[in-house]
């Protein structure tokens, strides 16, 4: 591990040290930033960090929970190769909340909403544009807690984030491919589109098939970054 691979601590934000140390070490692990298979330090890391051991040993046990980091008995903490059922088990789950989530959606989107997804449309489109990979991914993850939110159940949001790690880390390496994010947005536009149209079988149905775009990438990635897959 060398220093300049994760971010600076935003010592501004509020929230205790331990959540925005994990919230920074999830960030360097999904964007490969701390690339899979790498060993870390948790010296290394306070020092970067500026912050002591405790923060990121508690922050480490929760990356462990979300099957992020290994911790290997006399041979330290490693970050976890990208495991192809770890994706799968993220797809279901994400399958099975924003897919209900959007359906009940439908019917308590007003016209103010609706205008609200319409805008991270546009926004979504500048992004691709503009080639901010960092602005897409953001305006990406909005819309999908916003339609949670709309559900009524925002608990899926907190749920589906829970277990998404190793999907989001597919999605993350996807977003070079010039052509992902067209089709991201293309597929976004469709949920957006049955939401106006007051149909929640098509919405569900645009859910399912966007999430499962998502994972279809796994055997192009495997190909382009052999090293960072656990072998089938």
């Amino acid at each position: 591990m060398s220093v300049g691979q994760i971010e600076t601590l935003d010592r501004t934000s509020g929230g205790a040290t331990g959540e925005r140390v994990y919230l920074v070490l999830h960030e360097a692990i999904v964007s490969a930033r701390l690339a899979p298979g790498l060993k870390l330090s948790e010296n290394e890391l306070a020092g970067e960090l500026g912050v002591s051991r405790t923060p990121v040993r508690e922050a480490l046990a929760r990356l462990r929970e979300d099957r992020l980091v290994a911790i290997v008995p006399q041979l330290g903490t490693f970050v976890t190769l990208i495991s192809p059922g770890a994706v799968a088990d993220a797809e279901f789950v994400r399958e099975a909340l924003e897919c209900a989530a959007v359906a009940r959606a439908v019917s308590r989107i007003g016209h103010g909403e609706l205008e609200e997804l319409q805008w991270n449309l546009s926004a979504q489109e500048q992004a691709r544009a503009s080639s901010d990979e960092r602005a897409f991914d953001s305006l990406d993850e909005d819309l999908h807690r916003r339609l949670c939110e709309l559900s009524g159940h925002p608990i899926a949001w907190t749920l589906s984030r829970r277990a998404n790690g190793h999907l989001d880390r597919i999605r993350r390496l996807s977003l070079p491919d010039p052509d992902y994010i067209s089709e991201m947005i293309s597929e976004h536009s469709d949920i957006v589109a049955a939401i106006a149209a007051t149909d929640p079988a098509a919405a569900e149905a645009a859910m399912r098939q966007h999430l499962r775009m998502v994972a279809s990438g796994l055997p192009r990635l495997q190909k382009l970054h052999p090293s960072y897959f656990e072998e089938s």
